[in-house]
């Protein structure tokens, strides 16, 4: 029976890259000189530092560049609060999603069933498998789930015949 993967998995080594080439313009770029403006990257977190506010926001910008340079969809990205840390610093925490959240699992499904597609949705850990008998109804999932879900972005994998 054909099915496929609903995920929400983004590319790991090109997240890496772009925080490593973010890191290396903030090194290089006048603005940043003798401030404490960083980035580093630790188990799916990346953690943004700073003098200010404003300087957090222009770091995200680098990153947010980078990102859109490398193909890395930006709204895997799931931005913390700006926290204060010892005297005049700040720090942001931006987590990368990965895996769907049960809700929006929940809600894929819901989705799938009130289409009225001859396809069934079953949520598996953080990924929705949609099995049908036709290839065409699969195809049809599909461009359903990118049309209607637009908050997290989703990939498909894992296609059999």
């Amino acid at each position: 029976m054909p099915s496929f993967d609903t995920v929400c998995e983004p590319n790991l080594a090109e997240v890496r890259n772009a925080v490593d080439n973010t890191a290396k313009e903030i090194v290089t770029r006048f603005d940043f000189k003798g401030t404490s403006a960083a980035i580093e990257l630790k188990d799916k977190e990346i953690t943004l530092l700073g003098d200010a506010e404003f300087q957090l926001q222009q770091v995200e910008d680098i990153l947010r560049n980078k990102l859109t340079k490398r193909n890395v969809d930006v709204r895997y990205l799931d931005k913390g609060d700006v926290q204060k840390i010892g005297g005049d610093k700040v720090k942001q925490v931006i987590k990368v999603r990965s895996g769907i959240e049960t809700e929006q699992a929940k809600k894929i499904t819901r989705l799938i069933k009130d289409s009225k597609l001859k396809v069934q949705a079953a949520i598996q850990g953080d990924a929705v498998r949609v099995s049908g008998a036709k290839r065409d109804d699969l195809q049809a999932a599909m461009a359903l789930i990118k049309k209607d879900v637009t908050d997290v972005p989703m990939t498909f994998n894992n296609f059999r015949d």
